[in-house]
């Protein structure tokens, strides 16, 4: 019998080696947060876990002897909604033998709770068939709540910003319907004085005409401004309709920056309630004054269209284009207006290049969409009220 040993290795000394080794391993493991594990499925689709480290009962609320003598009762610990992703990821890894790394939850009926886990593992193919994973579950509740709480306190923050730009709005049509009925009612009333004082001058006093022709212009200019303040405030075309309000705002934008601005849409009229035409609105007159402050843009392209579910606008431009660096600008609190307004209403904002040059602002929201849906949406469930898996 030929011996195997190394040369000048004695058996007690590989012994040593072994055990010093072996014992370097459990301290690696007993030290690892989480379960260290092997899982192997053999060909039949049998699973198995080779290994499991002490972490086991600490993590699953199961012992390790418990769960290698039932390998099954691991899917069984997943929760219903997330078996399928469990599964199917499993099956991608083994068939193409990539990492396995997935997130779900588990119900410990140990302690009457639900815990996620993350699991990470590397695949390998056996000789006789199976695909063995080694890797490590770790618990990430802890994480998985404080992003809940980062988006339920973003839905209440959403929340907020749009009860405030409700209000802002309610405030701006009370300010600007006082200013139009109180102050154009005494300006035009002031007007038909002057015209009758000024008929009961003397014709030959040229002093006294000119003052009177003075006055009249005068209020004349505040009539203007009174009126023009008003429409600033609450556009009294938004009564109209967003598509009459839109191809409004289009033409005194032209007038006004002297830019070509063209305006469509696939509809007459497009149904949206006032809080949403209002936002939707607000978000066009931003993007124009953008476009006039810093596009340096000659031509403007809107497109207004419905669809069954949702309302886009499209806002182009053949200007210099925006860069990441001026929208991440401290102080670009105009574009951050535009997305907080589009996320209230439970749509989205994006900026893009246009072909050519420019940009296109586009706004996509739900047409049946409440705040309170957005909210909802992004608050989801808690981990407290998911029941335990059937």
């Amino acid at each position: 019998m030929h011996s195997t040993l190394p040369p000048g290795r004695e058996p007690a000394a590989l012994a040593a080696e072994l055990e010093q080794v072996q014992s370097r391993f459990n301290a690696i493991v007993s030290n690892t947060p989480g379960l260290v594990y092997q899982f192997a499925v053999d060909a039949a689709g049998a699973v198995s876990f080779p290994y499991l480290s002490d972490g086991c009962q600490a993590l699953l609320g199961l012992t390790a002897a418990e769960l290698a003598a039932e390998p099954a009762r691991f899917l069984q610990l997943i929760l219903a909604d997330d078996r399928k992703s469990y599964l199917d990821s499993m099956q991608a890894s083994a068939a193409a033998l990539w990492s396995w790394n997935w997130e779900g939850r588990i119900w410990v009926e140990a302690w009457k709770d639900v815990k996620w886990i993350n699991l990470r593992s590397t695949p390998r193919a056996l000789a006789d068939g199976s695909v063995q994973w080694e890797g490590i579950m770790t618990n990430i509740t802890e994480s998985r709540l404080e992003q809940l709480e980062v988006r339920q306190s973003r839905a209440r923050l959403a929340e907020l910003t749009a009860h405030i730009e409700r209000v802002k709005e309610q405030e701006r049509t009370r300010i600007a319907r006082e200013i139009h009925d109180d102050l154009g009612g005494n300006l035009t009333a002031i007007k038909m004085a002057l015209a009758m004082l000024a008929r009961r001058l003397p014709a030959d006093d040229a002093a006294l005409q000119e003052k009177a022709g003075y006055l009249d212009a005068l209020v004349d200019r505040t009539i203007d401004a009174v009126h023009r303040i008003s429409l600033d405030l609450r556009p009294s075309m938004l009564d109209l309709g967003i598509v009459a309000a839109l191809a409004w705002q289009s033409r005194e934008f032209e007038k006004q920056a002297g830019l070509h601005c063209s305006f469509s849409a696939n509809q007459k009229e497009i149904d949206l309630d006032l809080d949403q035409a209002t936002a939707l609105f607000r978000i066009f007159q931003e993007a124009l004054t953008n476009i006039a402050k810093h596009a340096k843009a000659s031509r403007v392209t809107v497109k207004l269209a419905q669809t069954r579910h949702y309302v886009s606008l499209k806002i182009s431009d053949n200007g210099g284009g925006i860069w990441q660096a001026d929208r991440a600008k401290p102080h670009s609190f105009g574009i951050r207006g535009m997305v907080e307004r589009a996320n209230a209403l439970g749509g989205t904002l994006t900026l893009s290049h246009a072909v050519g040059g420019g940009t296109v602002v586009a706004i996509k929201i739900k047409r049946e969409s409440a705040r309170e849906s957005l909210i909802a949406a992004a608050a989801g469930a808690t981990i407290a009220s998911i029941a335990p898996p059937k």
